[in-house]
């Protein structure tokens, strides 16, 4: 470097030109909507389908399925539709599925049993 000061440009001799402006880089692509509520209704509401048959996981599945489809609904509407529509259905087909097989696999084989008064008879 040099203390030397630089020369003013003279009538013959131009001024640099200035430097071209920077660039700007592409906007960010806008954020997705928030679907967070919309998919774990979707989730539970299959999965209360899936284990229909288990003891209290598809009751507790199937309430939340509803309970998030239905909020999921009302506060994010960005969110596709869809997701939240299926979440309630099968959150709802769980519930029903595992009452009807909740009483035929442990209820209905209780009442067979008590009805002949118990496993062993009395001879």
């Amino acid at each position: 470097m040099t203390d030397a000061t630089p020369t003013p440009p003279t009538p013959e001799q131009p001024a640099a030109a200035p430097a071209p402006a920077p660039a700007y880089a592409a906007a960010p692509a806008a954020a997705a909507p928030k679907q967070t509520l919309s998919l774990l209704s979707f989730i539970f509401g299959i999965a209360s389908v899936v284990f229909s048959a288990a003891p209290l996981l598809p009751l507790a599945a199937g309430i939340a399925a509803i309970i998030l489809g239905v909020k999921a609904r009302k506060s994010e509407p960005g969110a596709p539709k869809w997701m939240a529509t299926v979440g309630i259905i099968t959150g709802i087909v769980g519930i029903v599925l595992s009452i009807i097989l909740g009483l035929v696999i442990y209820i209905l084989p209780l009442i067979f049993l008590a009805s002949y008064g118990g496993v062993v008879s009395n001879y």
